[in-house]
Formats: C-alpha cells, sequence, structure tokens
C-alpha cells in the first residue's frame, strides 16, 4: 500500500516596498514554486517612478521624467522579462542648448570607444578649443584614476585639482553629473562621477544613449506590472503599510506586521524601502543583530524638482534637450515624444532641475515663474503662449546623496539574520542612486534567498563590455560580441 505524504507548502516570500527594487525582486522570483507577497502602502506601484493623475484631463502624469541609458543592462533585462521593453525610445543622439541659444549634438562617429563621442565633442559651440582640451584631459585623468581621487575629496575639488575652471565644470561637467547622480559636484563622491563617464560614455559604443519613457511611468511600472506580477501568482496588496518585521524566538524573521496589526508569515522578509525607513521597521530582535544599518543614520537625501507645463501652442523644438549653465537641466517634450498633446492643443513639457537644494526655500509659485523666464530666454515666442495648466512636484529626498564616502555606508543585500534581506538603490550595488542600481538590488536580494533555498541562480547581467580598444587603454575585458543599437536585443545577447 502506497502512503501519499501531503506536499510541504512553499517558501514563503514577503517583500517590504513596491518601488523598482522590490518590482525586481518579485519578477525574478515568479515561476518558481514560491509563495510570494508584496506590499506596498500606497495605492499603486513604482515607488519614485510613479505618475499621479491629472484632475483637469484624468491622464496620468509623471512625478518627474526617469530616463535610463543603453549601459543600464540589469534594468534593460527587468523590463525585457516583464513585457513593457517595447514601450521606450532608444535616442542615438543627446542634444544640447548653449546658453547662447546654439544646439550641440552628441552621438557616436567612426571611431571605437572611447573615442567615438570625440568628433561631436570637437563641434559643440558652447564651449572654446581651450575649455574642450581641458575637459579631455579631465575625462583622460578621469579614465585612469580608478582609486576614484583622494580620501575623502569632492569632484569639485577633484576637478579644481586637475587644472578645470569655472566655465568647463558649469558647461561640461555639472551638465553631465547633476542630472546623473542629482547632487552638486562639491557633495559628489569621485568614484560615482568615474562611473558615470566611465560606463556610460567611454566603454561602450552605445553605453550613452538614453531610453527614454514612450508611455507614463505609472502604466510601465504600476498598472502594467500590478497585472503581469498577478498574472504569474504574485499577491500584491497596495495601499498596505508595515508596521513592523517581525522575529521569531531564535531571532529570524517570521513574517510582517501591518498597520492594521495583521500579520502576515514568511520564510523571508524583503525590505526594500527607503533608506531612513529601514531601520525603524525591524522589531529590536532583528535590529539588535544588525548593526550595520546604523550607518545609514549618516546618509543623507538628495532633492529632485519636476516642473509641468501645459501651453496653448508649441514652443519647444525638441523632443528633448539638455540646458548647460542653466537653472533647468533638462527639458522633455511629452507632446512629441508620448503623443500627450492638451485637450485644448498645444504642448506638454516637463522640466527636469536635479540637485534642486537652492530651490528648497521657494514656492511653487516662485519655482514656476524662475522656469519660465527660462524658457523665455531659451525660446522668446514662449513668452507669447498661453500657460493653461501647470504643476511643481519637489521631492526633498529623492535619491541618496552620492557624498564622498557613502560606499563606506551603503549595506549589503544580504543581511547577518538568516530569511532577512534588503533592496533599493541605497544598497550596495556598485551603481549610483539609479533606476538600475535599484534594480541590480532586487536582483541581488533574489540570489540570495535562491541560494538559501539550494537553487542558486545567476540572475545579475553583465554590463555591456568595452570595445577593444577601451579595454586596451582601460584595462577592461573586451567585448566579443557586436552591440546592436535595439534596445530588446542588447538585453536578450546579454
Amino acid at each position: 500500500m502506497t502512503t501519499h505524504h501531503p506536499a510541504p507548502p512553499p517558501p514563503r516570500v514577503v517583500i517590504v516596498g513596491g518601488g523598482l527594487a522590490g518590482l525586481a525582486t518579485a519578477a525574478t522570483l515568479v515561476d518558481r514554486g514560491l509563495s510570494v507577497t508584496l506590499l506596498e502602502s500606497r495605492p499603486r506601484l513604482g515607488g519614485r517612478a510613479a505618475s499621479f493623475t491629472d484632475p483637469t484631463t484624468g491622464e496620468l502624469v509623471d512625478n518627474c521624467q526617469h530616463v535610463s541609458m543603453a549601459c543600464c543592462t540589469n534594468l534593460a533585462d527587468f523590463c525585457r522579462r516583464t513585457g513593457i521593453a517595447g514601450l521606450f525610445r532608444r535616442e542615438p543622439a543627446v542634444a544640447f542648448l548653449g546658453p547662447d541659444g546654439r544646439v550641440s549634438t552628441l552621438k557616436a562617429g567612426i571611431a571605437p570607444a572611447p573615442l567615438h563621442l570625440g568628433a561631436s565633442f570637437l563641434r559643440a559651440n558652447y564651449l572654446g578649443w581651450r575649455d574642450k582640451l581641458r575637459v579631455a584631459r579631465g575625462l583622460a585623468r578621469l579614465a585612469l584614476d580608478a582609486d576614484g581621487g583622494r580620501s575623502g575629496e569632492s569632484f569639485a575639488d577633484w576637478l579644481w585639482r586637475h587644472g578645470q575652471n569655472v566655465r568647463t565644470i558649469q558647461l561640461f561637467w555639472t551638465t553631465v553629473l547633476v542630472s546623473a547622480l542629482n547632487e552638486r559636484l562639491d557633495r559628489m563622491d569621485v568614484g560615482m562621477a568615474r562611473k558615470v563617464f566611465v560606463d556610460g560614455f567611454l566603454m561602450n559604443r552605445e553605453g550613452f544613449q538614453m531610453e527614454v519613457p514612450a508611455a507614463p511611468l505609472g502604466e510601465l511600472y504600476g498598472l502594467r506590472m500590478e497585472s503581469w506580477l498577478r498574472d504569474r501568482g504574485v499577491e500584491v496588496r497596495l495601499a498596505t503599510g508595515v508596521r513592523s518585521v517581525d522575529a521569531d524566538d531564535d531571532g529570524d524573521p517570521r513574517g510582517v506586521t501591518l498597520r492594521t496589526g495583521e500579520t502576515v508569515a514568511a520564510d523571508f522578509v524583503v525590505l526594500a524601502v527607503p533608506f531612513d525607513r529601514a531601520p525603524g521597521l525591524l522589531a529590536p530582535a532583528l535590529r539588535e543583530r544588525t548593526p550595520a544599518l546604523d550607518a545609514l543614520e549618516r546618509m543623507e537625501g538628495s532633492p529632485i524638482t519636476g516642473v509641468h507645463l501645459w501651453f496653448d501652442r508649441p514652443v519647444c523644438p525638441f523632443d528633448q534637450v539638455a540646458c548647460p549653465g542653466r537653472l533647468l537641466h533638462w527639458v522633455f517634450n511629452h507632446t512629441r515624444i508620448q503623443g500627450r498633446e492638451p485637450r485644448e492643443g498645444g504642448e506638454y513639457l516637463q522640466i527636469v532641475i536635479s540637485a534642486s537644494h537652492d530651490l528648497l526655500w521657494m514656492n511653487r509659485e516662485m519655482i514656476r515663474d524662475a522656469v519660465l523666464g527660462e524658457l523665455a530666454a531659451m525660446w522668446p515666442a514662449s513668452r507669447d503662449a498661453g500657460l493653461l495648466r501647470w504643476r511643481v512636484v519637489v521631492e526633498r529626498a529623492a535619491t541618496f546623496a552620492p557624498v564622498p564616502g557613502v560606499g563606506a555606508l551603503r549595506p549589503p543585500q544580504r543581511t547577518p539574520v538568516d530569511g532577512l534581506f534588503l533592496a533599493g538603490d541605497w544598497t550596495d550595488t556598485g551603481w549610483p542612486a539609479t533606476m538600475e542600481g535599484a534594480v541590480r538590488s532586487g536582483y541581488l536580494a533574489s540570489e540570495g534567498i535562491l541560494e538559501d533555498l539550494d537553487r542558486p541562480e545567476r540572475l545579475l547581467r553583465r554590463g555591456l563590455l568595452p570595445g577593444r580598444l577601451a579595454a586596451r587603454l582601460l584595462k577592461r575585458e573586451p567585448s566579443p560580441i557586436r552591440f546592436l543599437p535595439d534596445f530588446e536585443t542588447v538585453a536578450r545577447d546579454l
């Protein structure tokens, strides 16, 4: 007579936080025989990469523009994995509108990496020849400075030490890095600045190309992601705040208690919340065993401001444009990019001001007027345009601040507590506070869970490999394959 034993229940994973880190964790644990529950305190998924509903039109409007680069291979894999890769536009060139109103375009020429951008850089008309030579020397020094400068040195200090002047710092280095890292140069870690230039601009011919969402963030990382996860058996609970991560008698996590008092049992808990919230959610027994989280008290946030403007007529001749030497850093024309023409006609623009510390004292009307003044200087026709509606969104701690030495404060995804993992761009990912960093953290947390279940799997994708000349000059492994500009093809090949 055969005795049938009931199958043991599947391991239970609770993910606290529905931002990109939590979504990446969930997306890599589906279809593996696990019981996965995703808890999000807000009524929608996406975290900072989210949208709000315009009360006038009912349309989804992004909190702030989020773009990635082709060098963000794990974000590309995440988008392919979840079926949203086709909703991004690959931009082979980047337009810069100089202070004098002339346009320069950064695009790859025929030269191999790291020289592929050299020809278009030399044609940039917002820098003089002496400025360009100065910048070129600085780039060469930065590429070879693998140690990331002196201990505690800011990138601004590094630039002064290597012969940069006010003009090159304001028009070149600030333009690229403040947008990429969301911080001022005098508060920026040298190693993170080097990461942006080496991985994004020097190593691979396609690495600098932007990936711009062709749909609202709330659709990409909210509605579509929720549907995709639910279809694969993930229990997604929105508007569900967590009060604490609880411990059993052995000091290991046993689940979470919600703000309502309900408990959710778990064998694994992934804490994918902002860095300033993570320590406070841990029960005392868990907090005592994670002393590395004490360092998070020294981590700072950095603000970003998004300004949404609906005009009664077209005013911006670009799909998107960077603005060296100005208060605003980027202008994104959502009427062109997403086909979001206001119902009254005209044009919808989104303005991004990164590291907006200097705006925190201003009210929203003052910020709006300052941006309108900049637009009038850039495109005089905008003075005559009627402003139908406007919205200013200020995120005071949009990212962690990449200050010198911040790397020592970033904890790994695996904690000393069995079954407790961390995820978030603020954890140790090897990347700055970016969507790529958030996805990498989720992948690494999932790798840890699978390893503990004796199902080890490599989820983290390698970065774009360098061209052969870049590999020799920068001492990196050369690429054996030809990288194609198609977003999904790159993700699949990697």
